[in-house]
């Protein structure tokens, strides 16, 4: 079994609207985390190459750019499904994140988005902060939280 953490909310907007407003926009709405970081250094900005096959990349002040994962399904306007790799975890670890675009009631959108696989890194690792899964995925549920509450308020 994968621990996984799943969130959703509403926002104004037709999914074609919401879901290009996800990816052509991240950049402006993305908040980073300390707990979850992307890079090893300040935060940059977070894109999108469109595109299954496409990645999600944060490229930092400095010009450098890190690839955070790879786009394994797009479907717009209703999916997109990218690998994730935080800064701090194992080389050769992988989560996943599964955005979902659901019509629901008058040119609104029902965005939930899933993450899953933490289950995959190790006790020990740096990635943890030290916490047990339950606090850890605790932690990064609130995080999501923060980044629809963010996307919603900024971009649809």
């Amino acid at each position: 079994m994968t621990s996984k953490v799943y969130v959703a909310l509403r926002v104004k907007a037709p999914r074609e609207r919401a879901f290009d407003a996800f990816v052509q926009e991240i950049g402006a709405w993305w908040r980073p985390s300390g707990l979850f970081q992307t890079t090893p250094r300040a935060p940059g900005v977070l894109a999108f190459e469109p595109g299954e096959g496409g990645r999600l990349t944060e490229t930092l002040a400095s010009g450098k750019v890190f690839e955070i994962g790879q786009i394994t399904a797009w479907e717009p306007p209703s999916r997109l499904v990218f690998s994730w790799r935080q800064a701090n975890f194992p080389l050769d670890l992988h989560t996943e994140v599964e955005v979902c675009f659901e019509a629901v009631g008058d040119g609104e959108t029902r965005v939930s988005v899933e993450h899953r696989g933490f289950d995959q890194v190790p006790l020990g690792s740096a990635a943890r902060h030290g916490f047990p899964d339950q606090a850890l995925l605790m932690r990064l549920a609130e995080w999501w939280r923060t980044l629809l509450t963010s996307y919603r308020d900024t971009s649809a």
